[in-house]
């Protein structure tokens, strides 16, 4: 008698063909295609005169990417079931489009402009757009020491500055809050000079004050941020094969179930071919 494979043996065949849909190259390229498509009419979405000409073409072909994108949400979520919820982009993915099917009328309006966020899923799915902003987050901790010593470092200026250029720079220097925008301007680089040199004028030491202040704050703590998300990325590159482990079991757990379901074919076949040989010889 010929056997088939049970349901659930079905479904993990199913699945398991899901999961190796979903991570292949070109399928991810398709993915990447459509989100750019996205972009390109979200952006004519603003232009007046192109909403008069082909207005409604673009909405539908808006709704007709946002389904293609909600199937293919499906498609992982169905594939890596519990692992899709414990990685951290698999949910901001899942946010993003979820927003995009709420309704943007009368008080939730607002969600029609989150719309654009749909576009920030290109991070989620290039690689190296999805390091550097994993490894960002993870510099946050050292980032955060450095802010602190910035803060520090305008407290103290700020406080000098507006007692030796109160007086004669009032605007700029009469009070702490105003030393502390100029303080702040001066790190951008932002018209420096013409804060400088009227300071000068008042006092040609006063350079002695801005000088330092200005190497410190603009190149020497943004080259301690640069190095901060250097090591960042760097430690995260490190760490890349333990990251894509995960990546790597859903591959073998794939492949395992696609073997075993053909392994149970192939019996099947086999015992059924039993059967019609012990038939044939009882005739």
């Amino acid at each position: 008698m010929q056997e088939v494979l049970t349901q659930a043996d079905m479904g993990n065949t199913v699945r398991a063909r899901a999961a190796q849909l979903v991570l292949a190259g070109w399928f991810q390229r398709a993915v990447i295609g459509l989100i750019l498509l996205n972009a390109v009419t979200l952006g004519l979405e603003t232009s007046g005169s192109v909403m008069d000409a082909i207005g409604p073409a673009l909405h539908l072909l808006d709704k007709v990417l946002l389904v293609l994108f909600t199937v293919e949400l499906g498609l992982r979520i169905y594939a890596f079931r519990s692992r899709f919820f414990r990685d951290p982009w698999g949910i901001f993915d899942f946010i993003v489009v979820a927003i995009a099917w709420m309704p943007a009328s009368g008080p939730l309006s607002v969600l029609r402009a989150l719309r654009v966020l749909r576009v920030l899923r290109l991070i989620s799915v290039v690689p190296s757009l999805r390091n550097v902003v994993e490894a960002m987050l993870a510099a946050l901790p050292g980032m955060g020491s450095i802010v602190l010593l910035m803060l520090l470092i305008f407290y103290v200026a700020a406080v000098m500055s507006t007692k030796l250029f109160g007086v004669q720079m009032e605007e700029q220097f009469g009070t702490l809050g105003a030393s502390l925008f100029t303080l702040f301007q001066l790190m951008t680089l932002d018209d420096w000079a013409n804060i400088v040199k009227p300071a000068m004028e008042i006092s040609p030491w006063s350079l002695v004050f801005f000088l330092p202040f200005i190497v410190l704050s603009t190149f020497v703590v943004l080259n301690l941020f640069i190095g901060v998300i250097v090591e960042s990325i760097q430690s995260l590159r490190d760490k890349k094969p333990s990251a894509d482990a995960d990546v790597q079991v859903v591959l073998a757990d794939a492949a395992a179930r696609q073997q075993q379901a053909d392994q149970q074919a192939i019996m099947a076949e086999l015992r059924a071919l039993r059967a019609e040989v012990a038939t044939l010889r009882a005739r």
